[in-house]
């Protein structure tokens, strides 16, 4: 790490514009600027997945993708620079066979929900996705790793089947959906 922090705030970007890994000025709201804001929010979600009580092989897992996703973040602020590799993009995918061997298979789409952990890992999910579109728009207009892209397709997937897992975990299932399933309330907005 070339800079360490001493202190927190700098100013310099009081005027809307920000510092990148390599020193140059861009706007905050430049697509390199949104997608490492993206990639930074996915990792605080999974540190709040990992405040909750998770079985220690998901809480391993989950603790190294926190790290890859600031080596993913490092890589985004520093335009040109590479730190992800098929390597990670490999590990998911055998962390994505290892958790999904157990499950079983899907015949209904199921609904984001059951415990609370599950719950926070398919929101994860959600945060992961719209990262990995952030990233893919940057892609249109600047070089962007393909190991990156990848890694955040699969980190959906995975994050999609702990979801599963968890939800097991805690004693439940999945919560499927129900095509055309609707509230009925009855007197008083009570459900009947």
């Amino acid at each position: 790490m070339g800079h360490r922090l001493t202190k927190i705030y700098t100013r310099t970007g009081d005027t809307g514009d920000t510092g990148l890994g390599d020193g140059t000025r861009v706007s905050k709201d430049s697509r390199r600027v949104h997608a490492l804001g993206e990639v930074d929010e996915l990792n605080s979600t999974i540190g709040l997945l990992l405040a909750e009580e998770l079985p220690a092989g998901v809480r391993a897992a989950l603790a190294g993708i926190q790290h890859e996703l600031f080596d993913l973040g490092g890589e985004v602020c520093i335009p040109g620079h590479t730190s992800m590799s098929e390597r990670q993009v490999s590990r998911l995918e055998a962390l994505l066979d290892d958790y999904n061997r157990d499950l079983a298979p899907l015949k209904e789409f199921i609904l984001p929900g059951g415990t609370r952990a599950a719950s926070l890992a398919h929101l994860a999910r959600t945060v992961c996705r719209r990262a990995e579109r952030a990233l893919v728009s940057l892609s249109r207009a600047e070089p962007v790793g393909t190991a990156a892209r990848k890694y955040l397709n699969r980190l959906s997937d995975l994050l999609f089947v702990l979801g599963r897992v968890l939800n097991r975990a805690g004693g439940g299932s999945d919560v499927l959906w129900q095509r055309g399933k609707t509230t009925e309330k009855g007197k008083g907005g009570r459900e009947k």
